[in-house]
């Protein structure tokens, strides 16, 4: 594990250790932390991207789920999303309501360190990828794993989780 100052990314970092998760850090600037930016900075190919995205309910009590994709894919939060929740509507959570959960910021949310009972969702598409990039926690860094470590994490495998992008 590499020692890492910002207090929450550390937090992720001994869950993924303690989960006997293999992976490696990726430092990152915290300018090119969203997606995006990131790919085109550092070379990373969108589908070897994972983007973490914590979903709620719109109605109380709120329910969660932290949902894994693909850059290169949207989520299909009106569909699979909202039945597997079981609920009528959800949406993204915003920014404050992601920091009050996880203690991540945007950009940063990860699959290790979420609150306990919030089910951690991977599209399937994510598990044909040798290699994905996630957050880890924090805007200053990114961990590299293998998508089949996510198990390790009591990730679920969920065909249609996301669906591909429109092209134009």
């Amino acid at each position: 594990m590499t020692a890492s100052p910002d207090p929450v990314a550390a937090r992720v970092l001994a869950a993924l250790d303690a989960a006997g998760v293999i992976y490696e850090v990726v430092p990152c600037d915290p300018e090119f932390a969203d997606t995006a930016a990131f790919c085109e900075r550092y070379g990373v190919p969108l589908e070897h991207s994972a983007n973490t995205i914590l979903v709620a309910s719109r109605t109380e009590p709120r329910r969660y789920a932290a949902c894994v994709l693909l850059a290169s894919t949207r989520l299909d939060v009106n569909h699979t999303v909202r039945r597997r929740l079981g609920v009528r509507r959800c949406s993204f959570a915003d920014a404050e309501e992601t920091r009050a959960l996880t203690g991540m910021e945007v950009g940063g949310v990860t699959v290790a360190g979420l609150p306990p009972g919030v089910p951690l969702w991977v599209d399937a598409r994510v598990f044909g990828q040798p290699w994905v990039i996630v957050g880890g926690g924090s805007r200053n860094l990114k961990v590299k794993l293998s998508p089949q470590e996510l198990f390790k994490l009591g990730a679920e495998s969920v065909e249609g989780l996301a669906v591909e992008r429109s092209r134009g």
